[in-house]
């Protein structure tokens, strides 16, 4: 299953972490998905969501 948000298609980015030292070490930061039974499509569907969208109340839970 991929790192994508199903509402907003949020996935993942990449950086650096920076000590602090300033030592560069290359990093994925992938966004803080949750699963969850949402009505898509006027079906239960269980899908992977982004908590910015359940916080925003872009979804309808089940």
């Amino acid at each position: 299953m991929s790192y994508k948000c199903a509402i907003c298609g949020k996935k993942p980015s990449t950086g650096c972490r920076v000590s602090h030292s300033m030592r560069h070490t290359k990093h994925i930061f992938r966004p803080n998905l949750q699963p969850a039974r949402i009505m898509l499509d006027g079906m239960a569907r269980r899908v992977r969501v982004c908590t910015s969208c359940i916080r925003a109340g872009k979804i309808q839970k089940a």
